[in-house]
């Protein structure tokens, strides 16, 4: 039984019915992807959620692994450049996998820098390679940080450091180590917080490519649902889970609106602590307990517009990031003082320039997002959100992007609030609990459930942590542990652990 046919419950699905497990699951939305699926309003479509798809490896190795080719079910185009980025405090980089082109770029703002792209690549290729098998490894207690290869790994990883103090070695303008920082934000945390192993996510874009799916991110769902179907999942859709059913410490099934469903096994592919909360009583969990949950860190959240408008920005790139002039400042508003910010960090998507068919003709769609706090006292979203409304289309300006308003023709708008309400996720936190040193590897909610026996995790709030990549990952662990429960055997893992260990021998060379 899973719960949530998100990316992770899907990739689980795949993996167990290869294996011989008969699946079910249930969505309380009537259609699969979750927050990777596609909102469609009058001809128009929108990734709801991810539009950056990445390091496409891992995913490409579960097609493969239940007898399907990723590149042919999901056509994707390599992105070239990878996304243009608006310095508000001066300056512009066209980021690019092509080495010599980026030195280029790179040089136009800091010519010392330049020398130094080589040496983060290299260093962070290292970093990847030797850190890889503990993220495809399950982290059940602090004796996994105790094993000598871990232990070899700290200099490299340096956790005592923050990502801009460890970009530091290799850039000394800070408008430089933003460009390869601001991933950061697909974990929701800051540059300035976040832990140094995480230079790995802007190598990984020019090591792997930035792709976007033909129709979009959710697209990819919607070819792991079809896929799911063959091989005999069952998927049942607008079936909102009301709770898990415990019987003697163990999970034996679900509660939805609608019926009881019983099993061997109960994966929970939703955000975690506003799964808990709804699903699981307090009483029966000793470790996350409703105490407990409160007093984690939480990600930042969205305030997200989806426009569909007349004509098309030709000059605007496919993805567009705009750093405020005070990005600390704009940072410290989200993750310190929980306000909204009058000079936001903003990303857009303008996919029409690569991608005709998630629009009308001679129409094309704009994906806005503003990283803002989650939700919290200090922000009342019925009230500010007009209000934030016209701030974001002014800031829309500083990218390009003239005469917005009037081009409209739908949209959407999705604060905290939203976030909460329609995809339950706890404080409206689009990134689930935050990847701080504290929340993470063991310490972060394990893939078999720590508090219900035959209860397991899969997703952005369980190890090892958000990004499509990682939660990909995080259901061929949680896959892997339920057979080793059940007592049967991974059918596709020895594909996998030939694949896995052939790239990073050719990554660490």
């Amino acid at each position: 039984m899973i719960v949530g046919a998100g990316p992770g419950g899907l990739a689980a699905a795949l993996l167990l019915a290869k294996s011989g497990v008969k699946v079910t699951v249930v969505e309380k939305h009537g259609k699969v992807g979750g927050r990777t699926s596609t909102l469609e309003l009058a001809g128009f479509k929108f990734d709801v959620g991810p539009t950056f798809f990445l390091y496409p490896t891992v995913l490409r190795e579960i097609f493969s692994a239940v007898g399907y080719d990723l590149d042919k079910e999901v056509p994707m185009k390599r992105l070239d450049p990878h996304y243009r980025l608006v310095f508000g405090a001066g300056g512009e980089l066209l980021a690019t996998p092509n080495v010599e082109r980026m030195e280029r770029a790179i040089a136009a703002i800091s010519p010392e820098d330049a020398l130094q792209f080589r040496q983060f690549l290299t260093r962070n290729r290292a970093k990847l390679a030797k850190f890889m098998p503990f993220l495809q490894a399950p982290f059940e207690s602090w004796r996994a940080l105790a094993k000598p290869e871990m232990i070899k790994l700290l200099p490299l990883l340096a956790p005592w450091r923050s990502l801009d103090r460890d970009l530091q070695v290799h850039f000394k303008d800070e408008r430089i180590r933003l460009g390869f920082s601001f991933q950061s934000k697909y974990l929701g945390m800051s540059p300035f917080q976040c832990p140094s192993l995480f230079t790995i996510l802007s190598f990984l874009e020019y090591e792997h490519g930035v792709f976007h799916p033909t129709g979009g991110c959710g697209a990819v769902t919607r070819a792991m649902g079809r896929m799911a179907r063959d091989l005999g999942v069952e998927i049942l859709l607008d079936e909102p889970v009301e709770r898990v059913l415990i019987e003697n410490g163990h999970a034996i099934g679900v509660k939805t609106a609608n019926r009881t469903l019983r099993g061997d096994a109960v994966v929970v592919n939703a955000d975690f602590a506003g799964a808990m909360q709804r699903m699981v009583p307090n009483r029966l969990r000793n470790k996350w307990t409703d105490q407990r949950l409160e007093k984690k860190q939480y990600s930042c959240s969205t305030f997200m517009m989806y426009l569909g408008i007349d004509g098309l920005y030709d000059n605007v790139s496919h993805h567009t990031i705009y750093l405020a002039e005070n990005y600390r400042h704009n940072l410290r508003d989200i993750e310190e003082m929980h306000r909204l910010s009058e000079d936001p960090s903003f990303y857009v998507q303008n996919a029409g320039v690569t991608d005709p068919t998630l629009a009308p003709e001679g129409r094309s769609t704009l994906y806005v997002l503003l990283p803002v706090t989650h939700e919290t006292r200090n922000v009342d979203w019925a009230k500010e959100t007009p209000r934030y409304r016209e701030l974001a289309l002014k800031q829309l300006e500083k990218i390009g992007i003239q005469d917005v308003k009037r081009r409209i023709r739908t949209e959407k708008i999705l604060t905290p609030v939203g976030w909460a309400s329609e995809f339950g996720l706890y404080r409206g936190a689009t990134f689930s609990m935050a990847h701080s040193l504290r929340q993470m590897l063991h310490l972060r909610p394990h893939n078999r459930f720590e508090d219900i026996g035959r209860m397991y995790l899969v997703g952005g709030g369980t190890h090892p942590g958000s990004g499509l990549p990682v939660i990909f990952e995080s259901a061929r662990i949680t896959s892997r542990l339920l057979l080793e429960d059940l007592q049967m055997e991974a059918q596709w893992d020895s594909e996998r652990e030939t694949i896995s260990t052939s790239q990073l021998v050719e990554a660490a060379s």
